[in-house]
């Protein structure tokens, strides 16, 4: 299933009232859901997209999740300071530079508008400007460079 297909089957699921989709083929698995805000109807503008690596990423999967774990504490511990968080909006691998041979898009002490772009996130083969909804400036990043990332996952931490 290409990304073409992909995003017809968002578009199709947002005009219908059908709140959960999943999709199977050989190695590829997608599953397709909408938000519902409590007491709320479904709203089609906030499609979630998980999708599983293929079987040769099975094995370092518990390796990866670990990690992961491990840094939420300390977010939690710098969040009673008051700090803005930068969440990941999608699933996908975090670059923290447009190319490799290109300065990096933030370093901790930058100051962040909003609009700014502050990493990069690699989905099927489509790299994702990510750009900042918050104004601040940047205390902590929360995920190393070429790393894989999970929907609504800590990136950043922001001063505002």
């Amino acid at each position: 299933m290409d990304f073409k297909q992909i995003q017809e089957l968002i578009k199709l699921i947002n005009k219908s009232n059908i709140g959960e989709v999943s999709v199977e083929e050989k190695d590829f698995k997608i599953t397709i859901k909408q938000k519902k805000e409590p007491g709320q109807t479904v709203v089609a503008s906030a499609p979630q997209i998980y999708s599983a690596p293929p079987p040769a990423y099975a094995a370092p999967a518990p390796a990866l999740s670990a990690a992961p774990a491990a840094a939420e504490p300390k977010a939690a511990e710098l969040k009673a300071d008051n700090l803005i968080t930068i969440k990941s909006p999608m699933i996908g691998t975090f670059y923290r530079r447009p190319a490799p041979d290109k300065p990096n898009f933030l370093e901790v002490g930058d100051e962040i508008t909003v609009g700014k772009v502050v990493c990069i996130i690699e989905a099927m083969k489509l790299f994702n400007e990510i750009e900042s909804e918050v104004s601040g400036k940047l205390v902590k990043i929360l995920v190393d460079d070429a790393s894989p990332v999970e929907y609504d996952q800590p990136l950043f931490l922001l001063e505002p």
